[in-house]
């Protein structure tokens, strides 16, 4: 049975306080197709299929042991010397195979079933997760920790993401939260909705997104739609800036004829990892400039 989000995480502090780091944790949790997560001697060989958790594992020290990532895991600059092993949707099992790892971290989308069905039964440690939210960063950390027995760094790492989110939400929190429309693709048009990290960036940044009523993590728009909620403020990546700049349609849009579009990093801001934290400031600099210094 798939066990809760908040049960995974007291199974692991549970496990963690019991054992200490030093020995195998007890984890007896599912991951998010519930799937067991099995215990056992740390991995040496892992290929990750997220940007987030390479991310998150290069941050505690293991990036020595991965062997296969997405082509979208570009951060840090290390992680361009693991061989890429395509797209993280629908990957090639043949090709992860040949990588012989001893743990592969899929993110645990649908289309994701079938490689993790495939995979385990080749015999492979296969852990898939679902990290949208930024209380999955929390316990995807604690979890990657535990399997990599170094659950103090772990805490280390949430602790110090979660002290600068704190900060940029305490320094906006008096702030006016001017109305954003965040594109993140262009053709169609698809923004973000609640059910997304990046729409909980923006309130911490002291934003508020114009369609926070989309309960999932995206959704596609129209234009027309998008002019009739008159954002103060777009944000895009700098290619979705041309296109929006380019495009004589988007000119329905009061924000786009004001020349009011911030240019995001998107290799920062679109990774719900381990620069978090200064995925606020970026944001709060730009939606509030000179509150955050």
């Amino acid at each position: 049975m798939l066990l809760s989000h908040r049960s995974v995480c007291i199974a692991l502090a549970l496990a963690v306080a019991a054992c200490g780091d030093s020995r195998a944790p007890s984890l007896e949790a599912s991951d998010d197709f519930g799937d067991p997560v099995r215990a056992g001697n740390p991995p040496t060989r892992i290929v990750s299929l997220n940007p987030a958790t390479t991310e998150i594992l290069f941050t505690l020290g293991a990036g020595t042991r991965l062997v296969g990532r997405t082509k979208y895991d570009l951060w840090p600059d290390s992680a361009k010397l693991i061989p890429p092993l395509g797209d993280g949707i629908q990957p090639n099992v043949e090709a992860v195979l040949a990588s012989h790892p001893d743990l592969v971290i899929l993110y645990a989308s649908r289309d994701n079933r079938p490689a993790a069905v495939r995979l385990r039964a080749a015999g492979v440690n296969t852990l898939s997760l679902k990290v949208d939210h930024i209380s999955d960063f929390r316990r995807t950390v604690l979890l990657l920790g535990a399997i990599l027995r170094d659950s103090t760094r772990a805490r280390t790492v949430i602790d110090s993401v979660y002290r600068t989110l704190d900060s940029v939400r305490n320094a906006t929190a008096k702030l006016s939260r001017p109305s954003v429309f965040w594109q993140i693709w262009d053709a169609p048009v698809i923004t973000i909705g609640a059910g997304s990290f990046m729409n909980e960036l923006v309130d911490i940044a002291g934003g508020k997104n114009v369609y926070a009523d989309i309960a999932g993590p995206s959704a596609q728009v129209s234009l027309e739609d998008i002019s009739r909620r008159n954002p103060d403020f777009i944000l895009a990546g700098p290619i979705g800036k041309t296109r929006i700049e380019s495009d004589s349609r988007w000119r329905i849009v009061r924000a786009v004829r004001d020349n009011r579009i911030f240019v995001v990093d998107t290799l920062l801001v679109a990774r719900p990892s381990v620069r978090l934290g200064e995925a606020a400031v970026s944001l709060a600099n730009l939606l509030h400039p000179g509150t955050l210094r």
